[in-house]
């Protein structure tokens, strides 16, 4: 589970078993994980979070996309 951002109190991550799917983060902060796709950006499941919080998490992906990306593709070699 390769961690490859923290922001405040999340973690933004994905799974060595994730190449099969399209290019996406799993977000996690206590016991909630939400999953976000990123090409293009939308919300595949919200974990438990809140809709204030999901809108910091999807601002946060908005800035940082480009890098979690890039991240995605080094680790899976695409």
């Amino acid at each position: 589970m390769p961690t490859i951002l923290r922001v405040g109190p999340y973690r933004f991550f994905f799974y060595s078993g994730d190449m099969e799917e399209a290019i996406h983060v799993h977000i996690e902060r206590d016991d909630k994980i939400a999953k976000v796709w990123l090409d293009p950006i939308r919300l595949h499941s919200s974990g438990g979070f809140s809709r204030s919080e999901i809108s910091k998490i999807l601002k946060i992906i908005e800035s940082k996309r480009e890098a979690m990306m890039e991240a995605w593709n080094d680790y899976f070699g695409n």
